[in-house]
């Protein structure tokens, strides 16, 4: 976070310390601009942050870094990490499991929620098998060797949540591969077998030759997207038809499934209390900009997007994308429940306790 003043702005600007100016004022004093960095994967739905399309009020300008979790973008990878390490950027996108493992254990945890939810997954059509593996339905992973990203990764908290409670498979009497470290330590339930696959492995290619059984993961490295594609028929999905499976599970529920919130800095938030209801709004605005591209057929590459954009929501809904707590409490209560479930909380967290006090009535 740095405070320049607008004169200075440009490529000779220079940082003022903090303690010049008190930022709680920054909105209201022109003199001074606050920097403020923020760290997104480029989705369409953030597409008009980096175009420049969406600004921040006034006394506040936005550094929108391009940066993946496990695919490189244009500013590096290692998004979540470099925040829960090192606190990189002051607004960061962020794994909603690892977020609340870390809020869980420390009261004072060094970033606060805002209720904004860049990324969705339903579970079910992120499940992949060794089509030889003679598994048929989920009750058939019992005994398996599954491999995940991490046992902590939203996506792995979501899929084993949803086995138990929807199809009876209890995410303990599963044999778990990890293809990458814990982003924060985590101490594995008794009689659990969770283990990292072997150092430089390629989860995509263990998959297609039989080393484990399943694959729960949207987005591989990059070497194993590569096997995974090589392997052809040798691996399919779990569900023969995921988006029937998807639409079920809207339909009983009512959400699609968030994995990423938006974390601040709980220093440059106490700084910019304003920011995390900012925020809600500029990224609601994004959303908005994001949904009319797909009013141009000829927007994506995909030949049919416009068709595809439609009946998904005449399907399931004009929005699967809310922002605001009111509009997620019952998705965020299941996943809270699910990690304490996996034994990912040490203490018993509401959902009003993940966000920032400024927007605990969204």
């Amino acid at each position: 976070m740095l405070l320049l003043k607008k004169t200075e702005v440009g490529n000779n600007s220079k940082p003022l310390h903090n303690g010049d100016i008190s930022a709680s004022y920054i909105f209201k004093i022109r003199e001074f601009i606050l920097k403020l960095s923020i760290a997104l994967e480029l989705y369409e739905r953030h597409m008009p942050f980096f175009t420049g399309q969406i600004t921040a009020p006034e006394g506040i300008t936005l550094n929108v870094l391009e940066i993946g979790e496990t695919l490189e973008r244009r500013h590096g990878l290692d998004r979540h990490h470099r925040m829960l390490r090192d606190l990189e950027f002051d607004i960061c996108e962020m794994s909603l499991g690892s977020y609340i493992l870390g809020l869980s254990r420390d009261p004072n945890f060094p970033m606060v929620g805002i209720p904004v939810f860049p990324r969705r997954y339903f579970s079910a059509s992120q499940i992949y098998i060794n089509a030889n593996s003679k598994i048929k339905t989920p009750r058939d992973l019992i005994g398996r060797k599954v491999g995940i990203t991490a046992f902590q990764v939203t996506l792995s908290v979501l899929a084993k949540g949803d086995l138990k409670r929807d199809y009876g498979v209890d995410w303990r009497d599963i044999n778990w591969h990890c293809m990458r470290p814990e982003q924060l330590p985590v101490e594995f339930p008794d009689g659990v077998s969770v283990q990292r696959i072997p150092e430089g492995a390629d989860i995509g290619e263990m998959l297609a030759v039989g080393e484990i059984d399943a694959l729960i993961c949207p987005q591989p490295p990059a070497k194993s997207l590569k096997s995974l594609a090589a392997a052809g028929d040798k691996i399919r999905r779990l569900f023969v038809d995921p988006e029937a499976e998807d639409e079920r599970y809207f339909k009983k529920y009512g959400y699609f499934p968030v994995m990423h919130l938006l974390a601040m800095r709980r220093d440059t938030f106490e700084k910019v209390p304003e920011m995390p209801t900012a925020m809600i709004e500029m990224w609601n605005r994004s959303k908005d900009i994001a949904y009319g591209y797909y009013e141009d057929p000829a927007y994506a590459l995909l030949a049919w997007t416009s068709n595809i954009f439609k009946a998904q929501r005449e399907r399931m809904a004009s929005d699967l994308w809310p922002s605001g707590i009111a509009a997620n409490r019952k998705n965020l209560q299941t996943f809270l429940n699910y990690c304490n479930d996996q034994g990912l909380m040490d203490r018993l967290l509401s959902v009003e306790d993940l966000f920032a006090e400024s927007v605990r009535n969204s």
